[in-house]
């Protein structure tokens, strides 16, 4: 009872935090940065042992000043969230570009649907906020809900504010069945941690094996939807763009595990050349192979 109320007063302070001007934001998440990593070292452990694995050939130096980077962006990314709750449609299209639209048109034109993938890398809730205005269809994200309902509640509410569906998980298929009668794009966080139980396939991705879910290719083979990628670039505090890029145009015609690859591939690449802004404060490889 306690938490669920002091949850619903952070809820208020973050909506009422939420009309205050951007610059502001960054300048309180400027001040955030020092105590997140100095005092509070919020995961540090984690962020250095990732980061530390995944670039084998760096030194410690190196490792350190991305570390620090990435810090300064997820504080960034906080505050950019906080704003989501009272944001304009014309304030997210100022500040993200979206490039590779027309492709999505053809596609719906032609009675596809459309699956697009990308990554916990840059700020994905901006992304898919700018996809949903400029997307002419149906926009379906699929997620997994958080434990505490007072902020799922209101993580929930700004995510559907222009027209997007959150799906969770467990329904995926039940929503592709409901909307399967228009044309709709399906999206995917798809660098999502399996748990441990379902960690069944593993690829080798930033120099580690790597625990991967199958939905992306399962589904785009099941609907022979034609799969893009979310290649993020960001252009400064709270500024992105966004080319969409095709991973698979014809899955139904690939093997096992080739689409699963190819994006994890195009993933690496991102990371590799701008590694602060993908999300290295998760426990990414905690699932290891038995044998």
């Amino acid at each position: 009872m306690i938490n669920k109320l002091f949850s619903k007063l952070g809820v208020f302070f973050l909506g009422l935090l939420s009309y205050v001007p951007f610059p502001v934001l960054f300048f309180i998440s400027s001040l955030l940065y020092y105590p997140l990593y100095y005092l509070i070292r919020y995961r540090r452990k984690v962020v250095r042992k990732n980061l530390t694995l995944s670039f084998p050939e760096k030194s410690i130096n190196e490792i350190i000043k991305i570390e620090k980077e990435y810090y300064r962006f997820f504080t960034d990314m906080i505050f950019e969230n906080i704003k989501f709750h009272s944001i304009s449609k014309k304030e997210v299209l100022k500040r993200v570009k979206i490039n590779g639209i027309e492709q999505f048109k053809k596609h719906y034109s032609e009675g596809k649907k459309v699956m697009l993938c990308g990554a916990h890398y840059g700020n994905w809730e901006f992304l898919s906020l700018a996809f949903t205005i400029d997307n002419p269809a149906t926009t379906m994200v699929i997620y997994k809900p958080l434990n505490n309902k007072v902020f799922d509640k209101w993580y929930h509410y700004w995510r559907t504010r222009f027209g997007t569906i959150m799906v969770p998980m467990r329904n995926t298929l039940r929503a592709i069945s409901l909307h399967q009668n228009e044309p709709y794009t399906l999206c995917f966080a798809a660098d999502q941690s399996p748990s441990k139980q379902e960690s069944l396939y593993f690829i080798d991705f930033l120099n580690q094996k790597t625990a991967v879910m199958l939905g992306v290719e399962k589904i785009s083979r099941k609907t022979d939807s034609p799969i893009y990628y979310f290649k993020t670039t960001r252009l400064g505090r709270g500024k992105y763009q966004v080319d969409l890029t095709p991973v698979c145009l014809n899955p139904t015609e690939t093997v096992d595990m080739e689409i699963t690859k190819l994006h994890f591939t195009i993933l690496e690449e991102i990371i590799k050349e701008t590694p602060a802004y993908w999300l290295w404060s998760h426990n990414r490889w905690k699932n290891q192979p038995t044998q």
